[in-house]
């Protein structure tokens, strides 16, 4: 009888035992945009995205993390509206590959941990959604924004949840949005608009006067800067050398698309921030959302209309278009070289194959 390893054991204990048949009744999406001659070191010259699951199973696609077990491996992602963690597991290990993968509920409940509270709104006005950002820790544990708690949590080896962050300064976080660990540790996530409440901004359960980037470690938790830019901060990445931090604002309006850059202290605090890279006028829906890092230090962003591949400079190199009028909302590298880009929408999950490695939590 094969014995399972720590992390197969882990990810049974969480994983649902049904599958979404794949259903590709999705625009396709365009050819890559070249705007800088570098770009052809990143991608292939016949790169396209590929769909690998259309709309119909799920309705709040984000946080997209790559789990590698052994010599398989498999994708996971968020589901705010749906309150749950799917997994998609591709039906093969080497390219070319037809995307014939499965999808299942990884997880239910994703957003709070009293499950008895499907559906209903509690005491303090938080609407239960879905969990957001995710990633991994040092020691292989899922780290979770927690729409629904509001809070940043731990998914545990056994199932169950840690608490690691819901309040600052005695008052409750607003609605945790994406979230990165450092090599040594440390958390860094972005305390966003109130999308996961009621009446949103205007609700009377927000109780922080800010939208706010966070920094935590040792149960410690730091603020690091309010509304970069005068709008509340959304996606976050590290450099590859991590003296760098990325944090963007991009909201729904056109004059919300800014990408910021921090120099990260020996103490795990950043400061001088400075304009990276403005989206601001740039056609196409949403702004700035899910960012990641490829090992060259290539930073790449979902929002106005696609994946925007920008350069260590802040210079713009191409863009991987979406479907006409489709919204992507975050992006992960996977696959066990890490050449893989999986793109999420709200309903839909795509990929396309680099030639340059990405950056994943290990």
């Amino acid at each position: 009888m094969r014995r399972l390893s720590r992390r197969s054991l882990y990810l049974t204990l969480l994983t649902a035992v049904f599958w979404f048949p794949a259903r590709a009744q999705t625009p396709s999406a365009g050819s890559v945009v070249k705007l800088d001659p570098s770009l052809d070191e990143i991608l292939p010259p016949d790169a396209k995205l590929e769909l690998l699951q259309g709309e119909g199973a799920f309705e709040g696609g984000e946080g997209p993390l790559w789990i590698q077990d052994g010599a398989s491996g498999f994708l996971l992602f968020s589901d705010v509206g749906g309150n749950r963690i799917f997994q998609w597991t591709p039906g093969c290990f080497a390219f070319p590959c037809a995307p014939d993968g499965k999808l299942s509920v990884f997880l239910d409940h994703s957003g709070y941990a009293d499950a008895s509270r499907v559906g209903s709104v509690d005491a303090k006005g938080a609407h239960l959604y879905g969990s957001n950002g995710l990633t991994l820790d040092r020691q292989g544990r899922i780290i979770l924004d927690a729409n629904g708690d509001r809070a940043v949590e731990r998914l545990e080896k056994d199932g169950s949840r840690t608490m690691l962050a819901d309040h600052f300064e005695g008052k409750r976080l607003t609605c945790p949005n994406d979230i990165v660990v450092k090599s040594d540790g440390a958390i860094y996530f972005t305390d966003g608009m109130a999308g996961c409440l009621p009446k949103r901004e205007d609700d009377p359960a927000k109780e922080l006067p800010f939208h706010a980037v966070y920094f935590m470690r040792n149960g410690r938790l730091q603020l690091l800067d309010k509304d970069p830019g005068d709008f509340p901060p959304n996606g976050i990445a590290f450099s590859p050398d991590e003296k760098t931090l990325y944090v963007n604002n991009g909201g729904p309006g056109p004059n919300q698309r800014q990408i910021f850059a921090y120099e990260v202290q020996p103490d795990g605090t950043v400061k001088n921030r400075r304009l990276f890279i403005d989206f601001t006028g740039e056609k196409g829906p949403g702004g700035p959302d899910g960012m990641k890092v490829d090992v060259l230090g290539n930073l790449y962003s979902t929002g106005m209309g696609g994946v925007w591949i920008i350069s260590t400079a802040g210079k713009r190199l191409g863009k991987i278009p979406a479907p006409e009028g489709m919204r992507f909302s975050n992006l992960a590298f996977g696959d066990r070289d890490s050449k893989t880009l999986y793109v999420v929408s709200s309903k839909t999950l795509w990929r396309i194959r680099l030639k340059v490695a990405g950056i994943r939590p290990q």
